[in-house]
């Protein structure tokens, strides 16, 4: 659709946040196709995406550490990918929003205590 996303960007918002909150079994196909989803649509809808920071930061977030802390079905390639492709959309909302992540990720940064998360967070802090 390219910039023609931003007419459906609300209902989009609550796919994306639906499909990254449950985890879909061991190979976790549906959330990194949203993480996929959710790459592109930024990559084109990036004027609106400022507004929708605080909604998909958190969910990006939660994501971030329900992946970290499975100890169940997903194999370590899967989560691997899954903690790649939200690291990468936290860069992507990072540069369409002039940096706020980066200053919305400092207080996570330092109280965070888990290596694998606080990673995936030094990335993002990195990239310019």
């Amino acid at each position: 659709l390219g910039i023609l996303i931003a007419r459906h960007l609300k209902r989009l918002e609550r796919v994306i946040l639906g499909y990254l909150e449950v985890p879909d079994g061991p190979e976790e196909e549906a959330r990194l196709g949203i993480l996929e989803t959710l790459q592109c649509t930024i990559e084109h809808a990036w004027p609106r995406m400022p507004c929708r920071l605080p909604v998909l930061l958190k969910a990006l977030l939660k994501m971030l550490w329900d992946v970290h802390t499975d100890q169940g079905s997903a194999p370590e390639p899967v989560k691997a990918a899954l903690l790649q492709g939200a690291t990468e959309c936290l860069i992507l909302l990072d540069r369409c929003s002039e940096g706020q992540v980066k200053v919305l990720l400092e207080g996570v940064y330092s109280s965070c205590e888990e290596n694998r998360v606080r990673e995936c967070i030094r990335k993002v802090r990195e990239n310019t």
